[in-house]
């Protein structure tokens, strides 16, 4: 993927225009940078600070421009991948939350939904999970507005206030607001702002109309106070990079990646924190997209594997499937995200023993600090890292050199834990490895197999630290094609940062059997929320011939309790518009459920739900260039020979993989190492270097 080696840094160029995209990861916080000028790229990883994730954000910036010789001045813009707001939520860390909502359903919360995480197991009962907001700080509001937004009983400003001053009395200053039908009519959320701006001045306030203005009032709700929650943090955690950031340059273009696969300036990001809850993992995908549309392969599935998890999604016709169905740890979010399912099992993931007394691997990870055993930072269990240090499947040093590995003290962890088990540690090692494999695995049948697609047709692209350690397992478990490594696989998410959009959704909810679509309230709908799009396009400076305003129409049959979402084209809203769209909602539901009801309208007749525009800023991405082909003999990348042991111990070569060119073929077993990941190739697998440098794996 990267066309320049670490060890050649790029020459200083008087013109440059550097963009850098920094990912920050549980263990590592990685930097690409590309320079606008020559096409060039760069990429680099420093060790992430999870205490205060801003200064290894500021370390990698430092660090890429030392390499490339330049300054803050050659800097165009940076694009950031957060997972500030990721970590807030799985560690359940959100704070002392108030909930406003319309007089009658102060239990909205408590309702929920009927659905039961993985089923109910061997458990005859399920217990809901506490609420994100119990009820005794729940308050209500008389007001009533009907679901078209036509007022029933007016707002009562007198109770609105009381409210606000108990919120104030009791020190509760984050409050999400979420009144019934608000996404027809904000009237009534806008009137309680107000209230609390005067009554609580301090508060940070959500409200549901412009977080979320669609039905369903629980997602509503939730989607609003997981906003509220991560808003303070997230806030603060952009306003001190920006301050630093000005402090260097003042004014520096600065972006955020959303978790819709665009990115946002941080100065709009604030008020929509909660866009950014999948920013890395999505911007890692797209750049796995992109690196292997490139390579010819338009269906693929994407792995990233770091320090603390995995991240799997599907990548169809060059393009990453898009839900609103997203949930992070326990909360719902209903906004528009990459479909990506995370599960814990990373290169820090902890084995031990389990209470059953067997090997346990994940989701406990040792992460950035203390670090695996062999880091020599304080860390007492053995992990995924030691496992693969200690089988010699990764050299005793990562970052080329930069951090040094104990290999003995990976071997004598692996020694304890295998005398609990009573086992011998290469074979403790080997199970830790196949254990993190099905755990890998496992997620990747999450976004194919339980959604009606076969794994065995697709490619895997694997990407961040670990995500290639067990590339050729996976292609054995799961009877995949193969899989593509992109160059400098452990950076693909700060290189994705680079080849995103600025991009905003707005959604707006309108109800409507198709035969009695009312077309002009429709069209006045769409022209409504493409002004959103385009004002806010034209304060990221997108003047109006730079942006894309793209349609799109939730769909259902009468009756079904979710939609399908289809594009719906540009042009007057009319006859041709509806039959278009109504066309493609059949397409996609016969492509996803099977069948579909096109010629029965009167038995099963199809509803509108939603209406969507996507404002588009267009980037201009880095370019893939081919490179030159070698001769095809190895020796040129030929590190050396040591033991690593697959299935069992033998001498083993080892290759450097800047060394590689387009045509060679390494045959297994060996190991190809890089400055952030390392691939072992097993014994009956090889893989070729194709025209871009990535490695296609195959047996």
């Amino acid at each position: 993927m990267v066309a320049d080696d670490l060890r050649q840094p790029l020459d200083k160029i008087g013109m440059a225009r550097i963009r850098i995209g920094i990912d920050t990861g549980g263990t590592f916080t990685d930097v690409v940078a590309f320079d606008a000028a020559t096409g060039r790229l760069l990429a680099t990883k420093t060790a992430s600070t999870p205490a205060e994730p801003a200064t290894a954000f500021m370390a990698g910036i430092a660090k890429v421009l030392g390499l490339l010789g330049l300054d803050y001045d050659a800097v165009e813009a940076i694009s950031h991948g957060t997972t500030v707001a990721t970590n807030q939520l799985l560690e359940d860390d959100i704070g002392e939350l108030g909930f406003i909502t319309t007089e009658g359903f102060e239990f909205v919360l408590e309702i929920a939904r009927q659905a039961v995480p993985d089923g109910y197991g061997n458990s005859y009962f399920w217990v809901k999970p506490p609420r994100i907001v119990p009820v005794h700080r729940v308050s209500t509001v008389p007001g009533r507005l009907d679901h078209a937004g036509a007022e029933v009983r007016p707002f009562d400003t007198e109770q609105a206030e009381a409210v606000a001053r108990a919120f104030h009395r009791r020190g509760i200053s984050t409050i999400g607001v979420c009144l019934l039908h608000s996404y027809a009519n904000p009237a009534h959320e806008l009137a309680m702002r107000e209230v609390l701006a005067r009554e609580h001045p301090q508060a940070v306030v959500s409200l549901s109309c412009e977080v979320l203005p669609e039905y369903r009032e629980y997602e509503r709700s939730m989607t609003t106070l997981v906003d509220a929650a991560v808003k303070p943090r997230i806030a603060a955690y952009v306003a001190g990079i920006r301050d630093r950031l000005d402090a260097e340059r003042e004014g520096l273009p600065f972006y955020v990646m959303k978790s819709n696969g665009g990115v946002l300036s941080a100065t709009e990001v604030v008020h929509q924190p909660i866009t950014t809850v999948l920013s890395g993992p999505a911007a890692g995908a797209l750049g796995a997209a992109l690196v292997a549309s490139v390579a010819g392969y338009d269906s693929v599935l994407t792995l990233d594997g770091g320090g603390t998890s995995t991240d799997v999604s599907v990548i169809v016709g060059g393009q990453p499937s898009v839900t609103t169905e997203g949930q992070v740890g326990r909360y719902p979010t209903r906004i528009p995200m990459i479909d990506v399912v995370t599960v814990g099992a990373g290169g820090g993931s902890i084995a031990a023993v389990s209470p059953e007394g067997t090997l346990k691997v994940g989701p406990r990870s040792a992460g950035a600090d203390p670090g695996p055993l062999c880091y020599r930072k304080g860390g007492t269990e053995p992990t995924v890292t030691d496992a693969c240090v200690a089988l010699g499947r990764i050299p005793p040093h990562l970052l080329g050199g930069e951090i040094p590995l104990d290999v003995a003290a990976a071997e004598a962890g692996l020694a304890a834990l295998a005398g609990q088990l009573g086992m011998d540690p290469d074979r403790v090692a080997d199970g830790i490895l196949e254990i993190f494999a099905w755990n890998q695995a496992n997620a990747i049948r999450q976004v194919t197999v339980k959604r009606g697609l076969d794994v065995r047709e697709f490619m895997l692209t694997t990407f961040g630290g670990s995500g290639s350690l067990l590339a050729c397992r996976l292609v054995d478990i799961l009877g995949l094609r193969g899989v593509l490594v992109p160059r400098d696989p452990g950076t693909v998410s700060a290189f994705g940062l680079l080849t995103v959009d600025v991009r905003n959704d707005y959604v707006r909810t309108r109800v409507s059997r198709a035969d009695e679509l009312d077309l002009d309230a429709t069209a006045k709908a769409y022209e409504e929320l493409a002004a959103q799009a385009a004002a806010a396009l034209d304060r990221e400076g997108f003047g109006p011939d730079a942006q894309r305003l793209v349609r799109s129409a939730d769909l259902r049959y009468y009756g079904q309790a979710f939609e399908v979402r289809v594009d719906a084209p540009a042009g007057p809203v009319d006859g041709s518009f509806a039959a278009t769209v109504l066309a493609a909602f059949h397409d996609a539901h016969e492509r996803l459920y099977g069948y579909c009801y096109r010629d029965q309208s009167q038995r099963h007749p199809v509803e509108w739900v939603n209406l969507r525009v996507t404002g588009i800023g267009p980037i201009t991405r880095p370019a893939l260039v081919a490179a030159e082909r070698g001769d095809g003999r190895l020796e040129r990348a030929l590190i050396g020979i040591r033991p690593v042991r697959f299935d069992e111990w033998a001498d083993v070569p080892s290759y450097d993989r800047a060394r590689l060119a387009p045509g060679d073929l390494v045959a297994g077993p060996a190991v190809i190492e890089e400055f952030g990941s390392t691939v072992p190739i097993h014994p009956g697998f090889t893989a070729a270097v194709d025209d871009y440098t990535n490695l296609v794996v195959t047996r």
